[in-house]
């Protein structure tokens, strides 16, 4: 792999990590899941970075993992880099959009899961041909996708590798909205911007109630009080109110 195959670069308070690795549909080698580990990272701890945006290039999000690197050295348990890849994006506390400008598989899809926005181009397909592969689904997939698109539509999915067009992945809400091909990454950008200009602290706290599971609505209802009552006492809130009586748009360092 040469330093280039993952792309790491900063517009503004959004951290774009780009798959760059095209004559081989951005398939995935461990050096590469380890690159975009460090890039998660980097954006969990630097405080200027309020959003992360995944893409890949030319016609593929992702072909999924490069079997030849998987083969002669399979991923194991523990701190290999495809699992430090899945922790980080799981549990990324700021949020995380994902602009799919073409083919995903695999784990092309299975990390939309775990994505808070996820915009595609109208040439994008999505697979998770695991099951032809004689493999099973991973990254949490076989809980998330059937609960984010049906059971009916994730059998056929998974287990007849069925595949979704950019259109029936927005009709079953696997991705946010669907934009010409030209137009994906400037729309995308437009709306990781817009996002990193909210306020950070509602923001995170927000997607951490959003992500919580299933619970009964009183249990939510007192934890969405404590953050409420946090986010009343902080700069944020008396920034907004201020700049809501002065009629402008609120300033959010």
């Amino acid at each position: 792999m040469t330093a280039n195959h993952v792309v790491v670069g900063r517009k503004g308070a959004v951290l774009t990590i780009t798959m760059n690795r095209p004559a081989k549909k951005n398939a995935l080698t461990h050096a590469m899941y380890a690159a975009i580990a460090e890039a998660l990272g980097l954006a969990a701890t630097d405080p200027a970075i309020r959003v992360v945006l995944i893409t890949g290039t030319a016609d593929a999000f992702t072909a999924g993992n490069d079997l030849g690197d998987f083969v002669s050295a399979p991923p194991g348990s523990g701190d290999s880099p495809v699992l430090r890849f899945l922790a980080a994006l799981s549990t990324a506390d700021k949020p995380v959009v994902a602009a799919v400008n073409g083919l995903a598989v695999g784990v092309g899809t299975t990390m939309l899961l775990h994505c808070d926005l996820v915009y595609a181009a109208r040439s994008a397909t999505f697979s998770v041909p695991f099951v032809d592969l004689a493999l099973v689904p991973e990254a949490a997939s076989s809980l998330l996708l059937p609960r984010r698109i049906g059971h009916a539509k994730a059998a056929e999915l998974f287990l007849l590798g069925g595949r979704l067009d950019a259109a029936e992945a927005e009709a079953t809400g696997l991705v946010t909205s669907v934009f010409d091909d030209g137009a994906l990454m400037p729309e995308a950008l437009k709306r990781a911007q817009l996002l990193a200009g909210k306020a950070a602290s509602a923001v995170r706290a927000t997607k951490a109630l959003m992500k919580r599971s299933e619970e009964p609505v009183a249990d939510r209802m007192r934890a969405e009080s404590a953050h409420f009552a946090a986010q009343l006492q902080s700069p944020e809130f008396k920034e907004a109110v201020k700049a809501f009586t002065e009629k402008r748009a609120p300033k959010f360092n």
